[in-house]
């Protein structure tokens, strides 16, 4: 038994930290009952009392100690008190003991509820803890108390690194959470320099409005970035992208424009008119104005190639592909469109491969030395680059192949493109299904490398130029040979050595104006096994069509929707009595409406006659209500793909307008490969003309129906078994070449 009272403050201390907290209690009884004029002794055994569990005997510790003591003195006690906690929850901190430390400094916080530091610090460990829900920043008057401090240029009191790390951990850890928004608005009059916030907000918002999937939080983000730095550039067309993505059209598209105000080098100027084409054609609508601005877009993109720059910056070079994307749902003028985009796709993949000609490895030689290992390869390395593979026509078209693969001669790498942090089965499923899956983020240098290490030998690109990060990853030339297929047309990159197509979607002159070699499979470049199919929603009824109409359906967004194919249209249904027009797709409600009625009545259609559909979210259900239509008419010159291979699935009759461009002949050649001719048109009258005749002869229809209906059985397009025997046919074949050309 200790005799000297001097030694129970220590010997109990020492208690404490071994947390003997029994015995700690036991000696600091003991000292109060020695010297009851000692309050340290009484905060130290509430304190004990606390860290084993007895909360409320702490309080009433603290609380008989403080009621013992005169007015005048309370504030200093009080904030000996506080110091004591304040020492113990920093100790527990760096234990990691996060709840005990979280419990302290709330009652740190019952004494002092203005101490804004401890606030902060109960953020974090709420964060540390996933407890947020308990925290109320407008209760805590928080906002109140920083603009106080602001206010009063009380900047001493306030731990601004510890205000600034806290937004970075509410940023990394829990973005889409309600308190980060608030969080971001109360702090951001700390930031001395706005510049140095935004590579702290840029990247969250990227992150939050991209990978995982809140566009609408992720442009709040940049709006309050925005109140401090109105005329960043940068800041600006993220958030046009987010207006877009979640459908605010105007303010999408007045952002664009603001966009291309602020724009100076031809490459700003390139990518800011893209932005305001994406907003544009994706409200619907404004054709005039799409006209207008894809002229401009093509004027910039030739000054650029004639002033041959010199290699910018990597995040401009990034912007120089995806402007083009527009170009085809304009036009169909491959030859002419591929001669400016072939252009600067060089220039592109020069400036990409000139800012990173140190960190990455760029083999520019034709020939090396392989190995007999090499050689005589039992299986194949095959990577598939996208980010693409979830939920996304991509995706439901893609899962086909990577089912039947052969993984005895082919050795499956998924590279996962920022790679989504959200619920998607489907993601899932092509996670599971490869025999490497690489979930990966944004950094296209990253990306190349880990592929590079992986020694993957045939690469295929899913996205070509949808997405700037995979057209950088293919730049890089990270595998010996490289593909594009399925995600869109050709990219033009140099470092690409094949474009996969089929006998019919690409004209036999396209190779004249493609940079790729392009690679024919014998039947189709897609196939499939079947669609899930669903529950209709849609009834005649309900829509107020009579039983006996004809019911005609054009299911696309906003940008495939072209002035000169919808007036085709409206002709149909002009000369198809009893005949109704549903349009169906993602766009701008009133500017689409506009856009259709206005046409409708220079063909002297009375507007009754169309139906405006509500988008739903379930793609088996999509998929189950065009099962309303009799006939399905089809866009050009950007024709649908994954909806045209539902229709023909659903047994549905279409007729779609066969051009020269690779958007142009999607169903065209998934129409011969289904073993159907009915419908195909060559010319804008043959496209009026099928479509009359579909809508007056019932037989007919009929007939299609039931061709498709057997097609299931026999033709190329529903044997994706078949299918990936060709591809893989394809894939070792390009392998052998390379061998060739390498021995």
């Amino acid at each position: 038994m200790i005799t000297n009272i001097n030694k129970f403050p220590e010997q109990a201390y020492k208690y404490l930290l071994e947390k003997e907290y029994a015995q700690a209690i036991k000696l600091y009884e003991q000292a109060i009952s020695a010297e009851p004029d000692i309050k340290s002794y009484y905060w130290y055994l509430g304190l004990a009392l606390l860290l084993q569990g007895q909360e409320t005997e702490a309080q009433m510790t603290w609380m008989l100690a403080i009621s013992e003591i005169q007015e005048d003195e309370i504030e200093n006690y009080t904030m000996e008190l506080t110091q004591v906690l304040q020492a113990e929850a920093y100790r527990q901190e760096k234990l990691a003991e996060y709840s005990i430390a979280w419990v302290i400094r709330q009652h740190i916080r019952e004494i002092y509820p203005d101490d804004i530091n401890n606030l902060l610090k109960i953020i974090s460990l709420s964060i540390k803890q996933n407890n947020l829900e308990e925290i109320n920043l407008s209760e805590w008057r928080l906002q109140e108390l920083l603009e106080k401090n602001y206010r009063n240029n009380l900047d001493i009191s306030l731990d601004v690194k510890l205000l600034q790390e806290i937004l970075q951990e509410i940023l990394d850890h829990v973005p889409i959470h309600p308190i980060t928004l608030d969080f971001i608005e109360i702090s951001l009059t700390y930031w001395e320099h706005p510049e140095d916030c935004f590579w702290i907000i840029l990247p969250a918002a990227v992150r939050i409005g991209h990978t995982l999937k809140s566009p609408e939080i992720a442009a709040r983000i940049l709006e309050l970035y925005l109140q401090l730095d109105a005329e960043n550039l940068e800041a600006l067309r993220h958030l046009a992208i987010f207006y877009q993505d979640y459908n605010n059209f105007s303010q999408g598209i007045e952002t664009a424009r603001k966009c291309c105000s602020l724009s100076e080098s031809l490459s700003d100027q390139i990518f800011a008119t893209h932005l305001l084409l994406r907003g544009l054609m994706t409200a619907g609508g404004y054709w005039k104005e799409v006209k207008f601005t894809s002229k401009q877009l093509e004027i910039l993109l030739q000054e650029f190639i004639n002033a041959q720059p010199i290699p910018v910056d990597e995040v401009r070079t990034l912007r120089l592909l995806t402007p083009s994307f527009a170009i085809p749902h304009i036009k169909d003028c491959p030859a002419q469109f591929r001669k400016i985009h072939n252009q600067v796709a060089n220039i592109f993949q020069s400036n990409i491969q000139f800012a990173h000609r140190e960190e990455f490895l760029i083999d520019k030689t034709s020939k090396c030395s392989l190995s007999s290992n090499q050689k005589n390869k039992k299986s194949l390395k095959i990577g598939y680059l996208s980010y693409a593979l979830r939920q996304h026509s991509v995706g439901w078209l893609a899962r086909w192949l990577f089912k039947h693969h052969n993984r005895e001669n082919f050795e499956i790498h998924s590279y996962f493109v920022n790679y989504k942090l959200v619920n998607d089965w489907l993601q899932e499923w092509y996670v599971n299904q490869s025999s490497y899956a690489h979930k990966l983020g944004m950094n296209g240098l990253e990306i190349a490398q880990q592929i590079q290490e992986d020694e993957i030998d045939i690469l295929i690109d899913l996205d070509s130029i949808t997405l700037d990060i995979t057209s950088e990853v293919m730049a890089l030339k990270p595998a010996p040979i490289q593909a594009t297929w399925l995600g869109w047309d050709a990219s033009g990159i140099p470092a690409i050595d094949y474009f996969i197509a089929d006998p019919y979607v690409l004209p036999d002159s396209a190779q004249d104006y493609y940079t790729e070699k392009i690679w024919r499979l014998p039947q189709t470049y897609i196939a499939v096994d079947g669609f899930e199919v669903g529950t209709p929603t849609l009834r005649r009824d309900a829509l107020h069509i009579p039983t006996d109409a004809v019911v005609y359906l054009s299911a696309q967004r906003g940008y495939k929707r072209h002035p000169e194919t919808t007036r085709l249209q409206m002709k149909i249904i002009k000369d198809v009595p009893n005949s109704y027009f549903l349009i169906k797709g993602d766009a701008d409600e009133k500017s689409l409406k506009n856009f259709f009625y206005e046409i409708a009545e220079e063909e002297q259609i009375d507007c009754s006659r169309l139906r405006f559909l509500a988008p739903v979210v379930a793609e088996a259900t999509h998929r189950a209500n065009l099962g309303i239509a009799d006939v399905l008419l089809d866009t050009y010159p950007y024709n649908g793909a994954t909806t045209t291979l539902e229709t023909l699935w659903m047994c549905i009759p279409l007729v779609t307008r066969v051009g020269e461009q690779f958007a142009a002949r999607n169903s065209y050649t998934m129409m011969k490969n289904a073993g159907i001719t009915e419908g195909i048109a060559w010319t804008d009258e043959e496209y009026v003309e099928w479509g009359v005749r579909l809508g007056k002869d019932a037989k007919l229809r009929q007939e299609i129906s039931w061709k498709l209906k057997q097609s299931r059985q026999t033709e190329p397009l529903w044997n994706a078994q078949q299918f990936t025997r060709e591809l893989e046919n394809a894939y070792q074949q390009m392998w052998d070449i390379y061998l060739q050309g390498n021995s």
